[in-house]
């Protein structure tokens, strides 16, 4: 356990991105991460709560989440079918609050890391609707007249794929960073921690041929990091030699099972169609 978030061997973080996560730290400001998907923004936040030494809890966000549901629910209608059945227990109402992961995140004993992942997938509101709790670290339960204060301040990480644009309100209060897509030689690092025993030689030719692709002007969805790792993976499968993705022309050779890399049919369909115009002017 360190004070301080570091890369390990599992997670190649990047220095600036280091030197992100314990600025947001030390300011007590949540941390906003965006970048293309695949880039490792969800891991990031284990990696930190490991590092630390601190327990996590994760919201994962979806289109129809609201805010009130990371805080708690009530839950009505048990409470009415309870009370039709004579049910005991419908005397005390805490027993219908169920509590949401930023309640949870704040009654922890401990300090600790709250993911709030890919929060560009909700409305535009449900920043909006944050802002009061991410300010003073409490909120009110009105069903109780309950005051909920952090005991502790957690770390916050919140994850965007950059699918929308958040309001400025919301940024104001973030320590904003902006994970790029690792350069070769990051990557490189990045495959070594997957598959350690991976030959140089395949290795060089499967970078090659992967950064070849999603250099491809035009695509629609340019591969991830954790497709370019599938990829590899079934190369290991099919037991392929590096020769198998050279080719006489790079430019003109499409590499084995490139479905693992591009996952829709207008990506498909056009990267064939720029192989064969390169083979025709040879």
């Amino acid at each position: 356990m360190t004070g301080r978030f570091v890369g390990t061997q599992r997670y190649i973080a990047t220095p600036d991105l280091e030197m992100a996560v314990n600025a947001a730290v030390t300011l007590g400001r949540p941390l906003l991460i965006k970048g293309e998907p695949g880039t490792g923004k969800t891991q990031l936040a284990l990696e930190v709560a490991a590092s630390l030494g601190r327990p996590i809890f994760e919201w994962h966000v979806k289109s129809t989440s609201k805010a009130q549901q990371g805080l708690y629910e009530y839950d009505a209608v048990s409470r009415l079918r309870d009370s039709q059945l004579g049910e005991a227990r419908v005397a005390d109402i805490r027993n219908y609050i169920v509590r949401g992961k930023l309640w949870e995140a704040f009654d922890s004993p401990e300090p600790p890391v709250l993911l709030i992942d890919e929060i560009d997938k909700a409305d535009i509101e449900f920043p909006n609707d944050l802002l009061r709790e991410l300010d003073r670290m409490e909120f009110y339960v009105y069903e109780t007249r309950e005051l909920v204060k952090a005991r502790h301040r957690p770390v916050i990480i919140i994850t965007s794929n950059n699918e929308k644009e958040l309001p400025d309100a919301f940024l104001r209060r973030c320590f904003f960073h902006y994970i790029r897509f690792p350069d070769a030689e990051t990557m490189q690092r990045i495959v070594e921690v997957h598959h350690p025993d991976l030959k140089r030689e395949l290795l060089a030719e499967a970078l090659g041929a992967f950064y070849r692709v999603r250099e491809t002007p035009g695509l629609k969805k340019k591969p991830s990091t954790s497709e370019l790792l599938d990829w590899i993976k079934l190369l290991l499968a099919e037991d392929l030699p590096p020769e198998a993705l050279r080719g006489d022309d790079p430019k003109k050779s499409i590499p084995p099972l490139y479905g693992a890399l591009l996952k829709n049919e207008q990506d498909v369909h056009l990267f064939e169609q720029l192989v064969f115009l390169n083979r025709r002017t040879r």
